[in-house]
């Protein structure tokens, strides 16, 4: 579902084995959405560092928009992180995402202005 929706970047981290090993650092912290037929509509990844928590991949199937999906998506895995005892939580965002940062500035999500994120490939 993530390569159909538009704003979704995927890379080397994001094969099957990756996200496999993601899901079992971060038990009950991702989670799925479907249909009445059983299909994928939405998913998220969420996890933490002990510290901060994280949202990766928020991804919500077009046909399935507008519904408070996304939302309750997000709601769910943010309120997994406040049992943890997680108390603040970032996102990546592509700077040309449009829809995606009207979506996340809409939900109460304040960019930072101040912080640059830097990487280096670990290959």
């Amino acid at each position: 579902m993530w390569r159909s929706c538009e704003g979704i970047g995927l890379s080397e981290s994001d094969t099957r084995e990756a996200i496999a090993a993601y899901l079992v650092r971060n038990p009950g912290l991702s989670l799925v959405a479907t249909d009445e037929a059983g299909v994928v509509v939405g998913a998220i990844l969420g996890g933490h560092d002990g510290r901060r928590g994280y949202l990766h991949h928020l991804a919500v199937a077009p046909a399935h928009r507008g519904r408070g999906l996304g939302r309750s998506l997000v709601d769910a895995t943010l309120g997994c992180l406040r049992r943890l005892g997680i108390q603040k939580c970032n996102i990546f965002l592509y700077a040309d995402n449009a829809a995606g940062r009207a979506f996340w500035l809409r939900e109460g999500w304040v960019p930072r202005e101040d912080l640059v994120v830097v990487q280096k490939a670990l290959r």
